[in-house]
């Protein structure tokens, strides 16, 4: 049985030389840190992970607090390439990564607290926070290393990768209104999301700068799902005053409005303009090409790895909140310029 001791003598450097490297220690040099990878692949040795967690008091796993509903998750491509980035970085520092999701707040906060108090991982990254959330109470309050993707109005000192969500609705709302629009609606998500709390106000000051007023009939909340986009246009398009264009909180939300919009028998972008966030790959491909925010999903999972990463090794942050940037990604769903008074 290969040991570290072998490992060690063989690339002529001392057993504790090979832990440090086998830690990913940030002191041992690229050059003996490829050569001792080297030899334990030549070797095909694989260290016992559990008995290196008993002597270093780490786990070397990251845990994930998944948002709820589950199928949520499972039917919204955005988490797929959040995840995707988390996994990429995660992997590519030795990370494993434990995955945990429940069905109630309540739940969610058990959860929690039997990975920290059990010290199953070493850090955790929750993905998104209500207005009022209590786990990021019982995180700070136990001063347990973790990272919110998404943005904490009650704690602001709170570790956070983010975008900025007021910017990327005002930008939104904004594209419509230079084409020409006048009545602008809103399709939100659940209430008690800061994300969608940040969206709406973005709308809203776009609108105000515009100087055009934020009609609440042409505000409507849901679920980050196909079906709350689709079940929302029987509302909007029976006003008699009805928006001739729409600023939708989600990729995801926006192919359940476009489905509606068809069956319904009305065309995008020529009867009513459509703009939405995310930018999955999916989004060129709707009917029409869907115009959409890219908000860098992929660079907010990696870089929230790397955050978690820097407080695990006791460095100074150099920046909190980290603002992943953004741009309005403009196809054929929005291209349609108003003229006149509509």
């Amino acid at each position: 049985m290969i040991t570290i001791k072998d490992i060690a003598k063989l690339a002529g450097v001392s057993p504790s030389t090979v832990s440090r490297v086998i830690s990913n220690h940030p002191r041992i040099s690229s050059e003996t840190s490829l050569k001792v990878k080297q030899i334990m692949k030549e070797m095909n040795y694989h260290p016992n992970m559990m008995a290196k967690s008993l002597v270093s008091k780490t786990t070397q796993t990251l845990g994930i607090m998944l948002p709820r509903p589950a199928e949520e998750l499972f039917q919204n491509y955005f988490f797929g390439e959040l995840l995707r980035g988390i996994i990429t970085h995660a992997t590519r520092m030795n990370y494993e990564l434990l995955l945990s999701t429940e069905t109630s707040s309540s739940d969610e906060l058990n959860a929690i607290s039997r990975l920290v108090h059990g010290r199953r991982v070493d850090g955790i990254l929750l993905l998104g926070s209500k207005r009022e959330d209590p786990i990021i109470s019982f995180l700070e309050a136990e001063k347990f290393p973790f990272v919110l993707i998404g943005r904490s109005e009650t704690h602001p000192n709170a570790p956070m990768v983010d975008n900025n969500n007021v910017q990327t609705a005002f930008d939104a709302t904004t594209h419509l209104i230079a084409q020409g629009h006048k009545r602008v609606g809103f399709v939100s998500g659940p209430p008690d999301l800061t994300l969608s709390h940040d969206r709406l106000l973005g709308y809203k000051n776009a609108l105000e700068e515009a100087g055009l007023d934020a009609n609440n009939d042409w505000i409507v909340e849901g679920e980050f799902l196909q079906e709350s986009g689709f079940r929302s246009m029987s509302l909007f398009m029976s006003l008699p005053d009805r928006p001739t264009a729409l600023v939708v909180i989600d990729d995801n939300v926006a192919f359940g409005v476009l489905r509606a919009l068809a069956e319904l028998g009305y065309n995008v972008p020529e009867d009513i303009s459509v703009v939405s966030f995310n930018n999955i790959a999916l989004s060129e491909l709707a009917s029409p090409p869907l115009s959409s925010i890219d908000i860098g999903t992929y660079q907010l999972g990696y870089t929230a790895v790397q955050v978690l990463l820097k407080i695990l090794n006791g460095e100074q942050l150099p920046q909190n909140p980290v603002i992943i940037p953004h741009r309005l990604i403009v196809r054929d769903s929005s291209l349609f310029t108003l003229s006149g008074n509509v």
